[in-house]
């Protein structure tokens, strides 16, 4: 397995990256192919500006302390069914990129001003194939199958912006948000920004 290409899919309802992958049979003839795919962010393989350093902080602490803190982020997974191919095919997997910054990686990837992010790809699944008497037969796929690739952290933004351009999502709890509300109502805000911009006035 080999990742060629990731891009951000365009129209479409939700953030969603497409994974561009080389599959290898080593010559066989392949029936069919159910793929699970597990991505982690490998946050030790790459540098980090200042800037990034201030906004991980809620994630791996003080940078004095990364040594022990920084670690690989769990991202998320993915299935693919692939159909018949002889030697080898490409496959495009489908990849949500979540906009909920709650989620860990969401933060992470929010908080990097630039560069590549390092991942890690690991395959499991199973492999249908024909014995040499032509019957059907299936062997497991072991999640030591791995790949590396480098998602651009201009084409994860590039995701999010398709589906909300220009903007983020913020998930509060009920009560805060009534207290928000009631805020904006009683002093006739107009928006959402305008209620912010009024609260934040003076503290930053």
């Amino acid at each position: 397995m080999a990742v060629e290409d990731i891009s951000a899919v365009e129209h479409a309802i939700v953030p969603t990256l497409r994974f561009r992958v080389r599959v290898d049979a080593g010559g066989r003839e392949v029936r069919s192919l159910a793929l699970n795919v597990q991505l982690r962010i490998d946050a030790t393989r790459r540098s980090y500006e200042p800037g990034d350093e201030k906004r991980l902080l809620e994630l791996f602490g003080p940078r004095e302390r990364w040594g022990q803190t920084l670690r690989n982020l769990l991202w998320t997974q993915a299935a693919i069914t692939v159909p018949f191919f002889a030697g080898g095919t490409h496959i495009e997997l489908l990849v949500p990129a979540t906009y909920d910054f709650e989620v860990v990686a969401a933060k992470y990837l929010n908080a990097l001003e630039g560069g590549e992010v390092p991942l890690e790809l690991l395959f499991s699944g199973t492999l249908f194939f024909s014995g040499p008497d032509g019957r059907l037969q299936a062997a497991p796929i072991s999640w030591e199958l791995e790949a590396r690739a480098s998602l651009p952290v201009s084409v994860w933004r590039q995701a999010i912006d398709v589906a909300f351009p220009g903007s983020a999502w913020l998930r509060l709890p009920r009560d805060a948000f009534d207290r928000l509300w009631s805020y904006r109502a009683a002093r006739s805000l107009p928006s959402w920004e305008s209620t912010f911009d009024e609260l934040l006035d003076g503290r930053e």
